[in-house]
């Protein structure tokens, strides 16, 4: 039986949205550096299908795609921002909330040995 995956067939408008948008900004990358398909095909070590398939944003192209262009149009840099956990104001205010601030509760050492 195979597992059916509806974030590919019906993802998040939101998702669906962004990916769409990388897509064509690296599409415009592309242009603007004046490679075909299959140069930058080529230089990620894939074939021009993968290229065109994330230049259309498809939700099915795998993010070591996606990567790689970026990496190929250098443009690499702000993925290092992505989901860093210093920026991520909203998760270190609830870490914050919940983290236990001991390890283990307060007593006094004893000499039992």
């Amino acid at each position: 039986m195979t597992a059916k995956n509806t974030l590919i067939k019906a993802p998040p408008y939101q998702v669906e949205q962004a990916i769409q948008r990388l897509g064509t900004n690296l599409r415009t990358a592309r242009l603007r550096r004046n490679l075909t398909i299959e140069e930058v095909g080529e230089k990620i070590g894939t074939g021009p299908r993968a290229v065109t398939d994330a230049e259309k944003g498809k939700i099915s192209t795998g993010i070591a795609v996606y990567t790689a262009l970026l990496w190929v149009y250098d443009l690499l840099e702000p993925m290092n921002e992505l989901a860093d956990p210093a920026l991520d104001e909203e998760g270190l205010s609830l870490s914050l909330s919940k983290e236990r601030t001991r390890a283990r509760p307060r007593g006094e050492l004893d000499n039992d040995f």
